[in-house]
């Protein structure tokens, strides 16, 4: 059977992909990875997913959990035989969010979260949104719950994730690419450029979506999502 994972974004858990995870067939047996949680390198979160489930596998990963995904493909380049990657980026950090980052780390480890996560969960949606409230606030309670010493080491792995960009050209397997149009953390050209890098890349830029694909637009991604699943080339048996 067909093993597909689901990678979160940094300090979501498995309520981030709960429109996909109702909408995908059985056949893919698909699983919600935790290994944010229990690791703080972007390198070894891939190597233990790795670890943790055997065999091919395709991988969907969303913002970190896209950075994840391609470290996965560069450790095992044979077992991966898919990549799905939204609202990611391939790019080491740059100085200017490393700042941020490290300013609100602070805060965090002050107990000062939920003021932080409040005046800046708005900018992972698109403004437009017609649900943006109801959005908002279940993504708030999303990081709530995972909480403030995994927000700040997956800060931490973020701020130290490798630069993907030289391994791309060398994946083989289909690579789905998808990003929001109004994406402000990781913006529309940091997917163009993942899907320039690739041989099999496909290209999507959804409308009225920030970072928050799968949230935002679950419909979209669900139809992306499953088209490109139905077109991989079958597992030889």
């Amino acid at each position: 059977m067909d093993k597909l994972i689901l990678i979160p974004g940094l300090a979501c858990d498995a309520a981030l992909w709960q429109a996909q995870l109702a909408a995908l067939p059985a056949r893919w047996n698909a699983a919600v990875a935790d290994v944010a949680e229990r690791c703080t390198r972007i390198e070894d979160m891939a190597a233990l997913l790795l670890a943790e489930h055997p065999g091919p596998l395709v991988l969907c990963g969303a913002s970190m959990g896209g950075m994840v995904a391609m470290e996965a493909a560069r450790q095992a380049p044979a077992r991966v035989r898919g990549l799905a990657l939204l609202g990611t980026s391939a790019r080491p950090e740059t100085p200017d969010m490393r700042q941020l980052r490290e300013q609100a780390i602070v805060l965090f480890e002050t107990g000062r979260a939920d003021e932080v996560l409040r005046a800046n969960v708005p900018f992972a949606f698109d403004r437009r949104h017609p649900e943006l409230k109801p959005l908002a606030k279940s993504y708030l309670e999303m990081v709530l719950r995972v909480g403030a010493d995994q927000l700040v080491r997956q800060n931490r792995a973020v701020m130290a994730r490798p630069d993907a960009r030289a391994h791309l050209p060398a994946l083989r397997c289909p690579v789905l690419v998808a990003s929001g149009e109004s994406d402000s953390l990781t913006p529309p050209e940091c997917a163009r450029e993942i899907a320039a890098l690739v041989p099999q890349a496909e290209l999507h830029l959804l409308p009225l979506c920030g970072h928050m694909l799968t949230m935002e637009q679950p419909a979209a991604v669900n139809a992306l999502l499953l088209d490109w699943l139905a077109r991989l080339a079958p597992q030889p048996r």
